[in-house]
């Protein structure tokens, strides 16, 4: 398993989570992408299966599996009637987390937005667009774009094929029309897209 972590996870990040794996008895299944979701855990019958994602950057698989390695840390210590992402798994995923914002496992400039997001870690950390989007930076060269990079009234289809026109900001998110039915749906800026003519 050890020599299987190398491929996914910065190396001097590899031994202690191992050592997490093992000491916690998860099965660790590394899956092919899932769109809505970089990872799962599940409990049944004693057994701990985590899935992570194999296409995420080595910083956003150990993050992802840290994630799922804290939601069977605060369902052990606090009880299964936690909320999913309440204060208890927020508690333990920092705590579990703490320990590899450093130099050696992260690059210098993610360091303080890493600091800033686990103050406070929301379900996902594609909701942060800022640490989201500093990231995206060590995942391999696409073609994609991002919604705040499409012009307004622009043209830009999703994965499901979906075809929508960008309109204006709210708060922090983008109001884009689906041109199909013309109904009104809320896009993060940091949503990955292709951008069509016209």
């Amino acid at each position: 398993m050890s020599s299987v972590l190398e491929k996914y996870l910065p190396e001097h990040a590899v031994k202690p989570v191992f050592q997490l794996i093992v000491d916690h008895q998860v099965h660790l299944k590394i899956v092919n992408e899932r769109v809505t979701r970089h990872g799962d855990y599940r409990s049944s019958a004693g057994k701990h299966e985590i899935t992570v994602n194999a296409n995420l950057n080595k910083y956003r698989f150990l993050m992802t599996l840290i994630h799922e390695i804290a939601h069977l840390v605060a369902f052990e210590k606090y009880g299964r009637n936690i909320k999913p992402h309440g204060n208890e798994w927020k508690y333990v995923f920092q705590q579990l987390m703490v320990p590899y914002i450093r130099p050696e496992i992260f690059p210098n400039h993610l360091l303080p937005l890493l600091a800033r997001h686990f103050r406070n870690p929301s379900a996902s950390s594609d909701t942060d667009t800022t640490l989201s989007l500093a990231l995206k930076q060590y995942d391999p060269a696409n073609d994609k774009h991002y919604v705040f990079e499409v012009p307004y009234g622009g043209l830009f289809r999703i994965k499901n094929g979906k075809i929508f026109r960008k309109g204006a900001q709210r708060t922090k998110r983008f109001e884009c029309e689906e041109v199909a039915t013309r109904k009104v749906y809320l896009f993060n800026p940091n949503a990955e897209v292709e951008l069509l003519p016209g």
